[in-house]
């Protein structure tokens, strides 16, 4: 198994570690375990690019250790009070629309590769949680919402994308029966 794989099964290791420190009220170490989790979804994707090391297992898993780690915080999150459940809801929506499309193309035989407004999704999503998760810090102290911010951003991104995949592949749809 190669590193950005590694690092891959690494990012999904750290949720439950993640979780637990959450659940005991360990916000601060947990908010450094999903920062340290995201940043390795960063470091997997520049060298497995750089060291010609992009595998199927990569294509597929990596993608799901993102999702598994931000909706694990986000549920979190929803539980303690920190997000609305209707935002998560919009999320998994977005979610489930954008994977059923994929699923529809795949049995057609097209690939519907990953655009730029889901990576700007992810990492809107990778900078809310630990803002939500921290209560503000440090930006509390100077009474700026940016936990809010970056949440409102995060929910625009997830609509958006998730319009603009639609309008980008509704001839899957079209070709798919519909």
């Amino acid at each position: 198994m190669n590193l950005p794989n590694k690092l891959t099964l690494l990012r999904i290791i750290m949720v439950p570690v993640f979780i637990a420190l959450y659940l005991t009220g360990h916000y601060y170490i947990a908010t450094a375990v999903f920062i340290g989790a995201s940043l390795t979804d960063m470091l997997d994707g520049k060298i497995a690019r750089a060291e010609n090391l992009v595998t199927n297992f990569g294509k597929i898993m990596d993608p799901l250790a993102d999702k598994i780690l931000v909706y694990a915080a986000f549920v979190l999150l929803v539980a303690d009070g920190s997000m609305p459940g209707w935002m998560l809801i919009v999320i998994l929506a977005r979610e489930f629309l954008v994977a059923g499309l994929r699923t529809v193309a795949a049995s057609e035989g097209i690939v519907i590769a990953a655009d730029m407004s889901g990576k700007i999704k992810t990492t809107l999503q990778m900078i809310a949680v630990p803002l939500l998760m921290i209560r503000n810090w440090p930006f509390s102290y100077v009474d700026i919402p940016m936990d809010k911010i970056m949440l409102w951003a995060c929910l625009v991104m997830t609509v958006y994308s998730g319009c603009e995949y639609v309008i980008k592949n509704k001839h899957v749809f079209l070709k798919g029966g519909f």
